[in-house]
C-alpha cells in the first residue's frame, strides 16, 4: 500500500484527484492539502510514500516546495501547464500529468510509482535471506521481469534508461533515473562506472585506462568512478 497526499489549491481539482486516488487499489489517501504549508504539516505528522502535487499555488509553488524538502516522498506533478515539464523531471519526479487528466493516464503514472516503491522495498523485505535475482520495470505498458544474470549494462538517457541484455539484441527502455536503478541493483554484482553507465561485473571482459569492455562493446569510465573500478580489479 502506498500512503499518499494530494496537494492542490483548487477545490474541484482536489476533489477529482481524491476520486481518482480512491479508484487505485494500492493507494491510501492520508491527507488533502490546499497549499504547500498544509503539506509540510502533513508530512511532519505521518509517513508518506507518494505526493500528488499541483505547481501553480499561492505562496510556495509546487516546484519551490519540492526544493524546500530534504528527504521527500515520490512525487507526481499534476498541473495545467506543460511548460514546467522539463524542470519537473529535473527534480526527479515520477511523472508529470497535464490537466485534464484521464483516469487511464492517472493510473499509468501511479503504476510507475508502485513499481519504484516495489523496487526500493523488496531487498529490505528479504531481510537476511537471499536477495531477489530479478527486478520488475515498466516497459511496453506492462511490468517486465528482468533477471539480473541477463543484464550486461545499463545506459542512462535523460529521463530514461536502456537495460542491455545478453538474451536480446534489443535493449529494454524504461522511464527511470540512473540513481533509482543503481539503488535496486546489488552492489556486489554491478558497478557504476560513469554518470551514464552501470556495468555488470560478470560481463566485464577487460579494463582499460578510461574504459571497460563488455564483449565487443567499449564503455567509458569517468574519473569519479576510477577508484571503485581499481578496487574491483585489485590494481
Amino acid at each position: 500500500m502506498l500512503r499518499c497526499i494530494a496537494i492542490d489549491d483548487e477545490p474541484l481539482a482536489l476533489e477529482l484527484l481524491e476520486d481518482n486516488i480512491s479508484k487505485v487499489p494500492y493507494l491510501q489517501l492520508v491527507a488533502t492539502c490546499g497549499n504547500a504549508m498544509e503539506a509540510i504539516k502533513a508530512l511532519q505528522q505521518q509517513p508518506v510514500d507518494l505526493m500528488f502535487l499541483d505547481i501553480q499555488m499561492p505562496g510556495l509553488t509546487g516546484l519551490q516546495f519540492i526544493q524546500s524538502l530534504g528527504e521527500r516522498p515520490m512525487i507526481i506533478l499534476i498541473t495545467a501547464y506543460e511548460k514546467f515539464a522539463l524542470e519537473g523531471f529535473n527534480h526527479d519526479v515520477v511523472d508529470y500529468l497535464v490537466k485534464p487528466v484521464s483516469l487511464e493516464r492517472f493510473v499509468k503514472a501511479c503504476n510507475k510509482a508502485w513499481e519504484l516503491h516495489q523496487l526500493k522495498t523488496k531487498p529490505k523485505e528479504t531481510g537476511a535471506g537471499k536477495s531477489p535475482d530479478y527486478i520488475f520495470v515498466n516497459a511496453d505498458y506492462s511490468l517486465l521481469k528482468i533477471v539480473l544474470d541477463d543484464i550486461m549494462w545499463v545506459e542512462g538517457l535523460k529521463d530514461y534508461i536502456k537495460i542491455h541484455l545478453e538474451s536480446s539484441s534489443k535493449p529494454v527502455i524504461t522511464r527511470m533515473t540512473m540513481k533509482s536503478v543503481e539503488e535496486v541493483l546489488p552492489g556486489n554484482r554491478f558497478i557504476r562506472i560513469h554518470k551514464s553507465y552501470i556495468a555488470a561485473m560478470d560481463f566485464i571482459t577487460a579494463v582499460r585506462k578510461s574504459s571497460v569492455l563488455i564483449g565487443p562493446t567499449e564503455l567509458p569510465v569517468s574519473d569519479t568512478y576510477q577508484e571503485a573500478l581499481m578496487k574491483l580489479t585489485g590494481k
